[in-house]
Parts: C-alpha cells; sequence; structure tokens
C-alpha cells in the first residue's frame, strides 16, 4: 500500500467523528434545552409517626421572584451561581460612620453574637443594670450596647452609647475585643454564615415592572445608603473601570462611572465603525429608596448617552448586592 494511502482510513474516521460532533444528533448532547422539558413531581411523603425533629431541609431550594420564560428558540441562559457575599470581603468587625453616628459591623446574626457582647461587657468589668437579649440591648454603668439585625442576612450592628451620645472608648475597646476573638469568631461566622445562606433576608435582585432592581429588607434607608457609600468607596476606585464620582446623602444617590461587561467586550467591529472607538465607563446613577411594599429598593439609571440595558442593569446590581451580602 502506498504511503499516502495508509492514513485514508485514519482521516476518514477523524471526519465522521468531528461531523457528528458538529450536529444536533451527535455525540455530545446539548444541555440547554433540557430545563424546558422538566416537569414537577410530587413532595416526597414521610410517616405521620415521624420524629420531626431529626427531619429537616438538607438542601433547601430558594425562592425564584417571577415566572420561567425561555426564547422563542425553546432555549434559555441557565441561571448563574450567586457570587460570594460581602461578607467574605470584610473583616469580622468594621468600624461603620454616618455624619455624627458610629458603629461596628460584626459579620455574625446578632443571636450569635449576642453571648459575645456578654463576655466583653464581663471582661470589662461593667456592672448591667438590665440585660434585654430580645430587644437587643445591655444597660451597663459605662453604657448602652445595642445590637440589631445587619443590612446583610449575616451581620449585625452594634452601638454603644452614653447619655444619648456616642461612647467612643465602649465602641474602640469592643472593636478591639472582636477583633482579638480570632479563629473562635471566624469559625463563628463561617457557621453563622452557612444557615443564613438557606434564609432570605439578605439582598436580592427582582423586577420592579420594567426594570430590574435590588431589593434589601432593612426598611431604614439611611442604613442602606451609609453601608452602600462605606463599599463605593472601599471598592470603586478604580479609574477607567468603576469610580465612585459623587454622593448626596440628603438625596439617597450616587453617581458612579462605571465599564459594563457590554462594553467590555464589544469586538473589533463594533469599536471601528463606533464613533467612540475607545472603550469608555458610563455615568451611571444610584438611588436608594423605601419600597412601596416595605425595606429599601436600590435602583440604577443611565446618566450618561451610551445606552443602558437591562442586562448591564442586572449586571451592575448584581455586584452591588455582592456588596452589601
Amino acid at each position: 500500500m502506498k504511503p499516502a494511502l495508509k492514513w485514508m482510513p485514519l482521516v476518514v474516521a477523524i471526519a465522521l467523528a468531528a461531523s457528528g460532533c458538529a450536529s444536533d444528533e451527535g455525540y455530545y448532547h446539548d444541555r440547554d434545552i433540557d430545563y424546558t422539558e422538566a416537569e414537577m413531581a410530587p413532595p416526597l411523603t414521610l410517616p405521620e409517626s415521624r420524629n420531626t425533629s431529626d427531619y429537616r431541609n438538607a438542601m433547601p431550594v430558594p425562592a425564584v421572584n417571577g415566572t420561567f420564560s425561555s426564547a422563542s428558540d425553546g432555549r434559555f441562559e441557565p441561571p448563574r451561581p450567586q457570587p460570594m457575599g460581602g461578607s467574605s470581603l470584610r473583616d469580622f468587625v468594621e468600624a461603620r460612620e454616618m455624619g455624627d453616628d458610629r458603629w461596628l459591623l460584626v459579620s455574625l446574626e446578632p443571636a450569635t453574637l449576642w453571648p459575645q457582647l456578654e463576655a466583653f461587657v464581663e471582661r470589662q468589668g461593667m456592672r448591667v443594670s438590665s440585660s434585654d437579649p430580645q430587644r437587643g440591648m445591655l444597660e451597663t454603668s459605662r453604657g448602652t450596647l445595642r445590637v440589631r439585625q445587619g443590612i446583610g442576612a449575616n451581620a449585625s450592628e452594634v452601638r454603644c452609647t452614653q447619655g444619648g451620645a456616642v461612647a467612643e472608648n465602649c465602641l474602640s475597646s469592643l472593636h478591639d475585643y472582636l477583633k482579638g476573638q480570632g479563629q473562635t469568631a471566624s469559625n463563628s461566622a463561617l457557621a453563622s454564615e452557612r444557615r443564613s445562606n438557606t434564609e432570605e433576608s439578605g439582598p436580592s435582585i427582582q423586577r420592579d415592572g420594567e426594570e430590574w432592581v435590588l431589593m434589601l429588607n432593612a426598611t431604614s434607608t439611611d442604613r442602606v445608603w451609609a453601608e452602600l457609600s462605606h463599599q463605593l468607596n472601599e471598592y470603586f476606585d478604580q479609574e477607567g473601570r468603576q469610580m465612585l464620582v459623587e454622593e448626596n446623602p440628603q438625596s439617597g444617590e450616587f453617581l458612579i462611572d462605571y465599564m459594563t461587561m457590554t462594553e467590555r467586550e464589544r469586538g473589533f467591529v463594533s469599536i471601528v465603525f463606533s464613533p467612540d472607538v475607545r472603550q469608555t465607563p458610563q455615568r451611571l446613577r444610584l438611588s436608594v429608596e423605601a419600597a412601596s411594599s416595605g425595606g429599601t429598593v436600590v435602583r440604577a439609571t443611565n446618566a450618561s448617552e451610551k445606552p443602558f440595558t437591562e442586562a448591564d442593569a442586572r449586571e451592575l446590581l448584581d455586584e452591588l448586592a455582592t456588596l452589601l451580602r
């Protein structure tokens, strides 16, 4: 057999394999449309005689806001996993301030943090005159400690006041004490975060009419504005990519420059035939408002002449939700 011919069977086999992979009925099944064919199955029923304390949801499925819809061709974009929360980005305990107010943000649920506050009071030799875990209040001889749920699902806000004013020494000592808890505090924060992942108390992206918005259960818009201000000042500091330009606590608004994924992924042809060949961020406005249904809503609107699509708004709000978790 000629040398040129002995390779022909191999060439034919490769060609057939390649054509099979490329066809709709090929070797690799396209699973994009499997979701559209899913059917609801009846829930598992356990005997009434069971001990209910021995059973719980091992893998809770979070509720979905809105209804499922697919494109006209039967395809849709599979949902993306949730990004790491803001509690993974921040320290275990951080100082916060707004005007004359000062407080600590701690990456623990209030119920988990409460025993540590009691231990701090005892270590400092403070005399406790009143203790109310339900209200999150500890009245001592050197000030009143108050703890409440933070903006995110796995966060607490702690204040220390005396005579209606911020007790700076108390707050500073508590900051150092919690920071010095080290690995014990970190382990508690991790366990608390795992529990909070099954709850819906954190920020979520929802539809409000024709637009995407960021919803938070916190009823105080000032608290949400203060935390968002801190996060934007901390992370929106990249000129040409994402930058905090202006903030106004009176109106509850921010002006930011943000380069969307649409802009970052513009192709060569799009850039050449565009009036602006540069890849640049666009000016956007963030508004913190009270939601009509309760809680607080954050909206992102266009403040530039560039187009700002629903997908762009969803992308930005996803990033903000990550910072506030």
